[in-house]
């Protein structure tokens, strides 16, 4: 193993369909050791926040693995700023950024790869492009996000470490994020996120001054104001006892959500998801987000909203419901995305590209829905589905993007079972191949050609197809997808995935060589 001071730094530039060093152009797969300097920086409605990490991946055998994390700087939490109209102020924000670079004592051009995300409110402001040209010059390294409610859970799921716990402990966790604008309850099984959802209840609906006036009151504020006799109105001051009414409604309406009975009328009209299909009871409850850090005594200081309150009453109840209140591997931190880390996969030859033009590919978000290609007649429906679902997991539902579709092919490729995988996938993935994308299909197993072709002969799809195999991927991974080599006519393939701490996702197979 080389000696880690003397490892060269990665940039994704390729070069004669290669990834190489930069600084002594030597490609990836000649190397024992890669050593990576990420940053994962998590914009919101309420907080922003950065955080800066070491990656080192080891050869173990033919492939890399992810065999260390080391966090290098963790940043101070902002207050997210925002301006005289209420839009998030890009240039306050980027001072911030600035300084905590400064602070890691890593400079911009350092950086191998990172994660911009934005979440809850953020993602609808005005400026959200203005926040991304922040990063402008990063933007061939980063995985760039804008994270709607129901990716914002995922997230949450697995950075707060619930997902990982539910294998741990072989256990039912549910994870609830609460954070400014928006309370994200997910539910994870063996290591999977089964269900979720997100309702419009969130510690900064409703924000003071120091003095007590009310200096912001959201739609949600209101209507919570409302339900215990309140008429709130800016500028005016609130006394401690009503606040304590509303939060402690605003609990009721998240265990209402979150328990085993069907939410009424109300809760259901907060809802900004479906609403949970199990009414099963979890085993294990976490708490995540910028309130969890007042539920586990880790923050004391208030901040001019509901955040503490409504920590105190979320945990009365959360310790009077039944399920055993554990502490998460994250709180404030559970949806910032500890790095983005380059891995290289090379296709399988048997692939199918229509027209070559539409490579390379960039920064393309994977789905991984659990499909059932083993039995002898394949259900087109069912597995429409499931892609459609897959498809709203990640906020990828209104087709705007490409979206490459992964599955695991098993069983013999009979005229019929490709014909009913195929047609399935055109159903399934319609949305976004309506819109001018191209249909990317990413499997395992060596069938990739042949699919490929039948999409285009005998589903008669017209999109532009590329269908690949021998890669593995997972969902939350991004790809890039680069032009065919020439030597072999394969493609190669650079993972950027999502590494969360302390989740299964650290140490996952990252390179095939």
């Amino acid at each position: 193993m080389s000696d880690a001071t003397t490892q060269p730094t990665a940039q994704a530039a390729p070069v004669g369909g290669r990834v190489f060093f930069s600084n002594v152009r030597r490609s990836l797969e000649g190397e024992d050791e890669i050593i990576l300097v990420s940053v994962g920086v998590d914009i919101g409605s309420s907080t922003s926040h950065l955080v800066f990490s070491r990656l080192v991946l080891e050869r173990l055998d033919n492939r890399y693995i992810v065999s260390e994390r080391t966090v290098l700087h963790e940043s101070d939490v902002l207050l997210t700023p925002y301006a005289a109209d209420q839009s998030i102020d890009a240039v306050a924000l980027g001072k911030f950024i600035a300084a905590q670079y400064e602070a890691a004592g890593v400079a911009p051009d350092k950086i191998d790869t990172g994660a911009l995300i934005l979440t809850g409110v953020a993602v609808r402001r005005s400026n959200s492009r203005a926040i991304a040209d922040l990063f402008a010059a990063q933007a061939g390294k980063f995985v760039s996000v804008s994270a709607g409610d129901a990716l914002e859970t995922t997230l949450a799921a697995f950075g707060s470490g619930a997902a990982a716990r539910s294998v741990r402990e072989t256990a039912r966790v549910m994870n609830i994020d609460i954070g400014g604008g928006t309370t994200k309850i997910a539910v994870c099984e063996n290591g999977e996120l089964v269900d979720l959802t997100a309702v419009d209840i969130g510690a900064r609906i409703v924000a003071l001054d120091a003095e007590g006036r009310l200096v912001r009151l959201e739609e949600a504020g209101r209507r919570f104001a409302a339900e215990v006799g309140l008429n709130l109105q800016l500028g005016q001051t609130v006394a401690i006892a009503d606040l304590e009414r509303m939060v402690e409604r605003m609990a009721d309406r998240i265990f209402e959500v979150a328990g085993t009975a069907t939410p009424d009328a109300i809760s259901q009209s907060l809802l900004r998801l479906e609403p949970l299909r199990s009414q099963k009871v979890p085993d294990v409850l976490t708490f995540s987000g910028g309130v969890s850090e007042y539920v586990y005594g880790r923050e004391a200081q208030a901040y001019g909203d509901l955040g503490p309150l409504l920590a105190a009453a979320v945990r009365r109840k959360a310790l009077a419901w039944g399920p055993r209140l554990e502490v998460p591997d994250q709180g404030i931190r559970a949806t910032v995305i500890g790095a983005s880390q380059y891995t290289v996969q090379v296709s399988g030859s048997t692939i199918y590209v229509e027209p070559s033009s539409i490579l390379p590919v960039r920064n393309v978000p994977v789905i991984a829905p659990q499909l059932d290609l083993a039995a002898d007649e394949l259900n087109p429906t069912e597995i429409a589905d499931h892609i459609r679902r897959a498809l709203r997991r990640l906020d990828l539902h209104e087709g705007h993007q490409a979206v490459a579709l992964c599955y695991r092919w098993q069983g013999s490729a009979t005229f019929q079972r490709l014909d009913a995988f195929c047609r399935a996938v055109a159903d399934g993935m319609s949305v976004v191949i309506d819109q001018g994308h191209p249909l990317l299909l990413v499997g395992e197993a060596d069938c990739g050609g042949l699919i490929g072709i039948h999409c285009h002969e005998e589903a008669r799809m017209r999109c532009p197809v590329l269908s690949i195999d021998g890669i593995t991927l997972k969902e939350l991974d991004f790809i890039d997808i680069g032009e065919m080599l020439e030597t072999s006519g394969a493609v190669p393939v650079v993972i950027k995935s999502l590494v969360f701490p302390g989740s299964a996702g650290l140490g996952r197979t990252a390179l095939q060589a």
